[in-house]
């Protein structure tokens, strides 16, 4: 099982030799050296197919060639490993999807939805470590409870249910948001190398102003270029008045003699609307009076009018089509990718970092000891150096000297223990979320693993090979190609937009009037009021009848068209585009570079660690044997107190560079292993338990040893003359 992911691909898809050639990256192309198959290709390849129906063959549009054909220039490389979209979350609501179901209840729609509160909790794992009022942790516990606590990660977990909010978002038609990436790095301590990418795809990433700032003070980018796509959520407006209306007459001639006229209007009126990702537009209108009124001219009151109208426009050039109706829901799938990438890279980082912070806190504590064992060794010669002064064979001064240098080990001995207890607050904060626990903050922090110095299979891997399996592995790599592919959604958008707008469109529509006699209603031919019954009474279910019986219709059809004559702003817009999609070819050929620089700094760090560990162990053993040959001197009177001190010295220096050796060489380790993304298949780490807040199966660390059984160093700082 691959503990990477469940979720994660197991690797690259093959590409087809036949999509080689008709991109010219065939044998002949090859031999003329033109061929080298770039790994950014082979992932956009891949995402296209795994994307929805059609979105692969409509991205590009018929003859269009790939904007990045002329920037092929990385070394051939596997394709980065590609996260599914939707396999990590943090809890089993998925965002992406309206928390009401179609045959729910629709009030429930109009309700705001409810995101649990987060947990500001220690998980129960970190109590089960103190024993005895202290915190024996190994590694593994570290690393696990990094993933339950650390809030860099927690806070992480929260972008990837943003981008699924995000893909709800633009189901409707509506722009995104932009779904955040890039590393949280709150947490104190360790050093990590990484490149973090920063900002949000999608068109959230803008940069501060100054003389170059647009006019909201920000550098804004051309993503989301192009034409809105048609609202694609259907809604229905209504408009229900009621209006009693006094009329005062300039001529009563035409009110009947009447001064003023009376009219009560009632009005219900509604409006349907819809838009297709075609392109399409459609909008029904129903319009419904009762108009009740004293005015002697009108032959029915109250009088019933409806008035029915449906049309369709159709976009016939800018806005048309499927895929520039749909382009933000892909976007918006490819931030969601670019956020779980963004969220294996966090793991990553953090994963590093803890154990960086965990191998300094072992580095801290060796060294306590190494200089208590220094302060023994020099409180013991201060003393037999006493008792020789006693029976007069040894000078008061070299008691002096003796007292110097114990005074010397208990000031390193203070130093060595401030810089523990400061090392054990920083692991407390990074696996930690709450330290207002009085008994873990007052908990010292026992490490009970060591540095193994087997060595691992990567020292001796050739280079290229590792290269490969960062290129391969990378996120930021993945992050990078899915960017590119965003700027091509974008460019495709930019470009749709300097077409002229012409519309095509439809309507029917229709209008019925009935109602009942005026009682007041004026016969000018006779100047009498009309009989009762002149006029048949006309009921609303008549009226609503003889709007689709084509007894008035009203019916056409039509076309629209805009054409800017300068078109700057889209041909602006359009360029600009361009300029940024070669922006990232450009970054994306330069992460290539950069991971492979930081493969090779890696590879050789470890073999220069692993030497620096074996020649500080020998100067170890060197001074350890010096040390025991000046005392012999000092019992037969050859050597003076102050060369056992120095001596002491030395193989206090040397034991510290044993401890700083070691301790470097774990950093650099866990350091390859990020670079190259395998921390976690080495570690075991499942991403989608990390996703979930949970590890149910510890990490199983390779390349650690138990620390050998022997005394703890006080967590308090020593005292005595």
């Amino acid at each position: 099982m691959d503990f990477e992911s469940r979720g994660v691909f197991d690797g690259a898809r093959q590409i087809a030799p036949g999509a080689c050639e008709a991109a010219g990256r065939g044998p002949a192309a090859r031999r003329k050296g033109s061929g080298r198959l770039r790994a950014a290709a082979l992932v956009m390849l891949t995402l296209t197919a795994t994307m929805p129906q059609g979105y692969g063959q409509q991205l590009l549009g018929a003859g269009q060639k790939r904007p990045s054909k002329e920037a092929s220039h990385l070394p051939p490389a596997p394709a980065p490993m590609l996260t599914q979209p939707f396999s990590l979350r943090p809890t089993a609501r998925n965002y992406a999807k309206s928390f009401v179901p179609w045959y729910g209840n629709p009030i429930l729609r109009y309700l705001p939805t409810t995101v649990p509160k987060a947990n500001f909790e220690n998980s129960l794992q970190l109590d089960d470590l103190i024993r005895n009022g202290k915190i024996y942790l190994s590694l593994s516990d570290a690393l696990a409870l990094a993933i339950e606590n650390n809030y860099d990660i927690a806070i992480a977990r929260y972008n990837l249910d943003i981008a699924d909010s995000d893909i709800l978002r633009t189901s409707s038609g509506q722009a995104p948001l932009g779904a955040p990436s890039g590393l949280v790095t709150g947490t104190l301590g360790g050093t990590v190398t990484t490149l973090a990418t920063g900002g949000g795809p999608g068109g959230t990433t803008v940069g501060s102003g100054g003389a170059g700032s647009g006019v909201s003070g920000l550098t804004q980018t051309t993503a989301g270029a192009g034409p809105a796509p048609e609202n694609l959520d259907p809604t229905v407006t209504g408009t229900i008045q009621f209006e009693r209306e006094l009329t005062p007459q300039v001529n009563t001639l035409f009110s009947g003699g009447k001064p003023t006229l009376s009219t009560n209007t009632d009005q219900y009126n509604f409006t349907f609307g819809k838009g297709f990702i075609t392109g399409a537009d459609l909008t029904v209108s129903l319009q419904n009076s009762r108009i009740t009124t004293d005015n002697p001219f009108d032959d029915y009151s109250p009088y019933l009018q409806s008035v029915f109208r449906a049309q369709l426009t159709q976009h016939l050039l800018q806005g048309r089509g499927i895929w520039i109706n749909k382009r933000f829901m892909y976007q918006a799938i490819n931030d969601r990718r670019i956020t779980n990438a963004s969220f294996r890279q966090q793991v990553l980082y953090t994963v590093d970092q803890v154990e960086n912070i965990y191998w300094g806190l072992v580095q801290a504590y060796e060294n306590v000891q190494a200089e208590q064992r220094a302060l023994a060794q020099s409180t013991q010669l201060l003393a037999d150096d006493k008792k020789q002064v006693q029976i007069g064979s040894m000078a008061p001064l070299d008691v002096v000297n003796a007292e110097a240098g114990v005074a010397s080990d208990r000031q390193a001995l203070i130093s060595a223990e401030n810089a523990l207890n400061y090392q054990q607050q920083i692991i407390k904060q990074a696996i930690a979320r709450n330290l207002n626990s009085p008994i873990l903050s007052a908990a010292p922090v026992i490490p009970t693993d060591r540095v193994n110095l087997a060595p691992i299979p990567q020292e001796n891997e050739p280079t290229q090979e590792l290269v490969k399996e960062a290129f391969k592995r990378r996120p930021e790599l993945e992050e990078a190609v899915l960017t590119l592919r965003n700027d091509e959604i974008t460019l495709r958008g930019a470009r749709n937009a300097l077409l002229p707008t012409l519309d095509a469109y439809a309507f029917y529509g229709s209008s019925a009037l009935g109602g009942e006699q005026n009682p007041v209603a004026l016969n000018f031919a006779t100047g009498e009021t009309y009989p009762p019954g002149t006029f048949h009474t006309r009921g609303y279910g008549t009226v609503f009848g003889d709007l689709f019986n084509s007894s008035a219709p009203d019916k056409g059809v039509g076309f629209n068209l805009s054409i800017p004559i300068s078109n700057r702003p889209a041909e602006a817009t359009q360029e600009r585009a361009v300029m940024e999609y070669r922006q990232a070819e450009l970054r994306l050929e330069q992460l290539y570079t950069q991971i492979r620089m930081q493969v090779v700094n890696a590879k050789y760090a470890l073999t220069n660690d692993r030497a620096a560990v074996q020649a500080a162990l020998a100067a170890e053993k060197y001074n350890q044997e010096s040390l025991n040959d000046v005392m012999k001197e000092l019992q037969l009177g050859a050597a003076t107190t102050q060369d056992v001190l120095m001596q002491h010295r030395n193989l206090a220096t040397a034991e510290y560079n044993v401890i700083a050796a070691e301790t470097q060489y774990a950093k650099d380790r866990a350091s390859l292993y990020q670079i190259l993304a395998t921390t976690l298949k080495h570690y075991r780490i499942n991403l989608t338990d990390a996703a979930e807040d949970k590890v149910p199966t510890a990490p199983l660390i390779p390349g650690i040893t138990q620390a050998p059984p022997g005394q703890e160093p006080p967590m308090t700082a020593p005292v005595g003359k």
